[in-house]
């Protein structure tokens, strides 16, 4: 997928380019660039930047990566953060945009970004976050590119996780829709009532008749009670028939047992034709024909996919292809469907919008309110720790 947000230390990255949060004088540093230093080997690094002497705010330098796992080193200079009002996010915006194209201008075919300026520049991480997904977003509207941003520290992780409240609220709301009487979702509290006992729950209040009457009737609800309602008394055993009568009795139903599986085993060439001819077509003819009806060309379907040109071709290509989930969402975004198109889509490749995964229900959130924006869907995945989509 051409935009990753990873959790991973930068200097493990097996990209073309690594991007340093460097300073103006483009001197051995703390933080990212301090380790980017040390790993690349300080003293060679050093030496190569010595022969650059400088590098203005916003702007963007390259030096080989040495002992990196890469072929360049992009240095960029962030801009230290005075409260929004002194051009920072122009001069943040301008680091992104500078490092995108002198990779571009390089040949590099992928890159890894630090979420710049927000250590020790004091950038606020959340508002870094968008200003880092809004760039690599413009530029990948019009570039084919690899981009990683690196959120490393747990701050940036807290960051991501604190502005979608509003999905755990909708996971909640879910859950409490679907299993409103479950005896593990409840414990007595202090005043004898009963109260959700569940992840992600705000305390729910339950009336305990309700409960117990819905258990007494329907049993444990998929295995969420703790009462379940007994089967009747067995009816009384008949008469034992003689030896000889069991033996015949035994020996007719083998041979009708016998003879039904042979009378299948016949019937299956056909039965099998006659199922095959009936399926729905497959995923990729299913596909490419919504994509006609919406009158979308391919650019804009694996661009919004957050998909590369190269896999969206395999797609195309080949009736036969088996895709991931990821990927089936992914195009469902990007071909902005409604939740029972995406379902359709999802069946053909065999598959299933379930509300027993987080990242179905998190893509569904987004489906229904209409909210088709793939970076903002990846962060929301990213925060709760699911997949990405593409």
């Amino acid at each position: 997928m051409p935009l990753q947000i990873v959790r991973n230390d930068i200097t493990h990255m097996h990209v073309d380019a690594i991007v340093n949060a460097a300073n103006e004088h483009l001197r051995h540093g703390g933080g990212v660039c301090g380790a980017i230093f040390a790993a690349a080997g300080p003293r060679e690094l050093q030496r190569a930047c010595d022969e650059i002497g400088h590098c203005d705010t916003g702007s963007a330098v390259a030096t080989p990566a040495f002992a990196l796992h890469a072929r360049h080193i992009i240095h960029t200079v962030g801009p230290v953060w005075y409260g929004g009002g002194a051009g920072e996010e122009q001069a943040l915006r301008s680091c992104y945009r500078s490092s995108l194209a002198l990779a571009h201008e390089l040949g590099d075919e992928s890159i890894a970004f630090p979420l710049i300026s927000s250590g020790i520049y004091g950038y606020p991480k959340d508002q870094a976050i968008d200003v880092a997904i809004g760039e690599i977003r413009a530029f990948l509207a019009q570039h084919e590119m690899d981009v990683y941003l690196i959120l490393f520290d747990t701050a940036a992780m807290r960051a991501t996780a604190g502005r979608f409240s509003h999905i755990t609220e909708y996971i909640n709301d879910l859950y409490v829709r679907e299993h409103p009487y479950s005896r593990r979702a409840r414990w007595e509290s202090a005043d004898g009532g009963y109260a959700s006992n569940l992840p992600y729950y705000e305390s729910l209040p339950i009336d305990e008749a309700s409960a117990d009457a819905a258990e007494t009737a329907f049993g444990d609800f998929g295995g969420f009670g703790d009462t379940m309602s007994m089967p009747s008394a067995p009816a009384a055993a008949p008469q034992a028939a003689p030896d000889s009568a069991r033996r015949m009795a035994s020996s007719a139903s083998a041979k009708g047992s016998r003879k039904r599986a042979h009378d299948k085993r016949e019937d299956q060439p056909g039965l099998l034709k006659r199922l095959l001819q009936k399926l729905d077509a497959p995923f990729s003819t299913t596909l490419m024909r919504m994509i006609d009806d919406r009158g979308l060309k391919d650019s804009d379907v694996y661009k919004r996919a957050n998909l590369s040109r190269q896999h969206f071709s395999k797609i195309r290509s080949n009736p036969g292809y088996k895709p991931k989930k990821q990927t089936v969402l992914a195009l469902a975004v990007a071909l902005e469907l409604s939740a029972d198109e995406t379902r359709l889509l999802l069946e053909r490749a065999g598959f299933a919008l379930t509300h027993a995964d987080q990242r179905d229900i998190i893509v569904e959130y987004y489906i229904e309110h209409g909210n088709y924006d793939i970076y903002e869907i990846n962060l929301a995945l990213y925060a709760f720790d699911q997949p990405l989509l593409g």
